[in-house]
């Protein structure tokens, strides 16, 4: 049996993405031995089409193991460095699939929870109210807060709360040192007790992070918001894709190199008068409004 060595570089929504890629290395070899190696390695359990997840900082023999008189076949290049993918021409799974030669069928995600997870996690989240899942912040911004390169502007969110608040219980998934908002429920907790909770959801407002892979891969439609990344290459057909509007500002770009923008949220790069001007909020409720 070959080993087949995919080694994710990236955050959690780029490891989502991968377990796509796992399920195209299973189509072409049957009898693969997928070995994954990332920095979350709670993303491929359970996952069929995955032998072993390994996570940086405990992987211990892994060349006596997997490499030392073995055949294997080793995945470890970067998507985000090709062409078709900094072009914005192809999607990053599929530019990932061909990269390592594989076939693509419009694979997305596939995030596996056992019944014992669901049911252990979602006695955790009752609620009277229908629950509304928000995600408004991503995860490249501890320093400055706010990144106006993917996160939602203060201002749209206080609306959408104003709008749902009464008849939902929203659920703000945010670390401790993010933007907070008032009539919601904050939580913070594992990857798999957040996507188990999110099976319980009626709605969800997610940005260009790892939520919105994972509810592509649980099969939860969703509105999802973009401001200087695109749906092309890394959103989903099921989900209602809202865009920023154009921009009004000449954006300083000296520092660029392979992607318009730092998704950080460089405040020297911002290219609108300011924050009112990215989003038109009405469409978002109407999005918000439809049944998904």
């Amino acid at each position: 049996m070959r080993n087949y060595i995919l080694q994710v570089e990236g955050g959690i929504g780029k490891c989502v993405a991968a377990t796509a890629v796992c399920k195209a290395i299973k189509e072409k070899y049957n009898d693969a031995n997928v070995i994954v190696i990332s920095a979350f390695h709670e993303v491929f359990l359970n996952n069929p089409n995955v032998s072993r997840s390994l996570q940086y900082g405990a992987i211990n023999y892994f060349y006596k193991d997997y490499i030392n008189d073995k055949d294997f076949t080793l995945m470890a290049h970067n998507p985000y460095l090709e062409t078709n993918y900094v072009n914005k021409s192809k999607h990053l799974i599929e530019v990932w699939c061909e990269m390592n030669s594989l076939p693509f069928k419009k694979y997305k995600p596939e995030i596996f929870l056992n019944q014992r997870e669901i049911d252990s996690f979602q006695k955790r989240y009752q609620s009277d109210k229908p629950i509304f899942i928000l995600q408004s912040n991503g995860g490249a911004n501890k320093d400055l807060k706010y990144s106006f390169a993917r996160d939602l502007p203060s201002s749209v969110v206080l609306k959408v709360i104003e709008h749902f608040a009464p008849n939902y219980n929203i659920v703000h998934i945010r670390r401790d040192d993010q933007i907070g908002y008032e009539h919601t429920t904050p939580v913070h907790a594992g990857f798999r007790e957040i996507l188990a909770l999110t099976m319980l959801s009626q709605k969800r407002l997610l940005i260009d992070s790892f939520m919105q892979h994972s509810c592509a891969a649980l099969n939860l439609p969703s509105t999802v918001c973009w401001i200087t990344n695109s749906p092309k290459n890394l959103g989903y057909d099921i989900h209602d894709n809202i865009i920023a509007n154009s921009y009004t500002n000449k954006p300083e770009l000296r520092h660029s190199l392979y992607e318009e923008f730092d998704i950080s949220g460089n405040p020297e790069q911002f290219p609108y008068n300011n924050e009112s001007e990215i989003f038109n909020v009405d469409d978002i409720i109407a999005s918000l409004e439809k049944e998904l």
